[in-house]
């Protein structure tokens, strides 16, 4: 383990410290940064991300895919969570807390705002930072990427039902091109990569040696994508962060609080399935992560820019990474829990 893998959580920080910084210091970069986008996706963090999951797809063995078959549950356990327990409880805990606990702090409109923001979060679960988390808990690479294929393709046909009946609103517009672009960008041109990789490697004879000696050098360069996306998330909130540090706060509680949550409730099961680690690690981290590019078009294009709504889904962002990292750390220091014998 390098000295970046080893001190990552505190790599993390420092970039949230940083991107702080930069946003509050010079500001007219991440300005500049934020045009560059195209279908809602900022093109420069999906080049980013795109360098964090390349060596993930690298390791991905077609010829072993067919295997996922052999062993559904931890497919079905990723899909029962996603779709039939988190965006329930995310809607729950919204409720609670912004009709409930925090109801003399926010008045009820902001209070129904922040609670719609939440649930567009819930709706939608991870594409993209998924392959980053099972390659830090040494997930099975193979069903990582069937479990996000699934995931995408119900999505296609669940998040606008589901975000409506939760929502109360008849009518959602999907933004389609922010749905596609983002599953192009994060998953199908990194996969096309990998398999076009591995191919030439594989034909040189050398096969694993050499497939392992790329990832090696690759490694790096997978983790300074990490650093340098949550310097930039947290460079374009720099302001936000400052001039409404108690409305974060308490959007992030029932956020946070969700997302350790859904991970235990997942996790435990994953126990009682007898699922293997590297099969149940990225099955509970699916969801547990959201799909932020998504939550937040939608957000914006149902109440506006300026929206708490808007607000809520950009905080879903800002402790993700951090969150995400605890649980990985979790993850990896229980693996002993797992007989890797099972399945």
């Amino acid at each position: 383990m390098g000295i970046f893998e080893r001190y990552l959580s505190v790599w993390v920080a420092a970039s949230i410290v940083f991107g702080v910084g930069l946003g509050l210091v010079y500001p007219p970069l991440f300005e500049l940064i934020a045009t560059m986008t195209y279908a809602n996706v900022n093109l420069v963090i999906a080049v980013f991300i795109w360098v964090m999951i390349y060596p993930m797809m690298v390791q991905i063995d077609f010829s072993t895919i067919r295997e996922v078959g052999k062993n559904p549950q931890g497919l079905i356990l990723t899909v029962v969570i996603n779709w039939l327990v988190k965006p329930f409880t995310m809607a729950a805990l919204g409720w609670l807390f912004f009709e409930g606990v925090f109801a003399n702090y926010v008045n009820p409109e902001t209070a129904q705002s922040y609670i719609a923001g939440m649930i567009l979060l819930g709706v939608a679960p991870c594409t993209a930072m998924v392959f980053v988390w099972s390659q830090l808990t040494k997930g099975d690479a193979n069903y990582t990427l069937v479990q996000v294929s699934v995931n995408d393709v119900i999505m296609i046909f669940a998040f606008a039902p589901i975000a409506g009946l939760l929502l109360g609103v008849s009518d959602i517009h999907v933004p389609w091109d922010t749905l596609l672009m983002s599953v192009v960008l994060y998953v199908l041109l990194p996969l096309i990569a990998g398999i076009f990789t591995r191919k030439r490697l594989n034909a040189s004879g050398q096969n694993e040696t050499a497939i392992n000696a790329l990832l090696a050098k690759l490694k790096p360069f997978s983790v300074i994508g990490l650093l340098a996306t949550v310097v930039l998330l947290f460079g374009f909130q720099a302001n936000t962060i400052i001039t409404q540090p108690m409305n974060i706060i308490l959007i992030a509680i029932p956020l946070i609080l969700q997302t350790y949550g859904i991970f235990f409730i997942a996790y435990f099961a994953a126990l009682k399935l007898k699922l293997k680690h590297n099969i149940a690690a990225p099955a509970c981290l699916i969801g547990t992560s959201n799909f932020f590019e998504l939550a937040v078009a939608v957000a914006i294009s149902l109440f506006g820019l300026h929206s708490g709504a808007a607000l809520a889904t950009v905080v879903g962002v800002l402790v993700e990474v951090p969150v995400m990292l605890s649980l990985v750390a979790i993850v990896n220091k229980t693996k002993h829990w797992f007989n890797p014998q099972t399945h």
